[in-house]
């Protein structure tokens, strides 16, 4: 599937722990701009939304994570490094054993993840991106 021609589904996990929410940090060279996203990514072929969420927190953080409750579905329609794109996202809410919990996630040497208080997205400090995000941070 190419991302940039076809509407891609998506599953995204807000994962919130004292005020923070854990997200990846993005940046678009074309435009300059540093964002933010919770962690998620596509959900394959005949592979279940629940089952992605799980996935991808295993292969970009290396921990495993409970999905919880099903928060809702928004579409997602921007431009990232000068090329549109599409989206269907599905969030949850998710969980993790607190032996897991790190102020950073480093996998083959980057931050995958960190932690950032949810008060700096809410008073548009910094980006947070799909911006449909934001309803599920109270």
């Amino acid at each position: 599937m190419d991302k940039f021609k076809e509407i891609r589904p998506v599953v995204l996990g807000v994962l919130k722990k004292d005020n923070k929410i854990l997200v990846n940090r993005g940046f678009d060279k074309v435009t300059g701009e540093e964002f933010y996203r919770p962690i998620g990514g596509g959900i394959e072929f005949l592979e279940t939304s629940e089952d992605a969420l799980k996935r991808e927190f295993q292969e970009e953080l290396n921990i495993a994570i409970e999905v919880k409750e099903f928060l809702g579905i928004e579409e997602n329609i921007f431009t990232y490094n000068g090329r549109c794109a599409h989206e269907l996202i599905l969030f949850y809410n998710v969980s993790m054993n607190v032996e897991d919990y790190k102020e950073e996630y480093i996998v083959e040497g980057n931050v995958n993840a960190r932690w950032i208080d949810i008060n700096k997205f809410k008073n548009k400090e910094l980006k947070l991106y799909p911006e449909q995000t934001s309803k599920y941070l109270n």
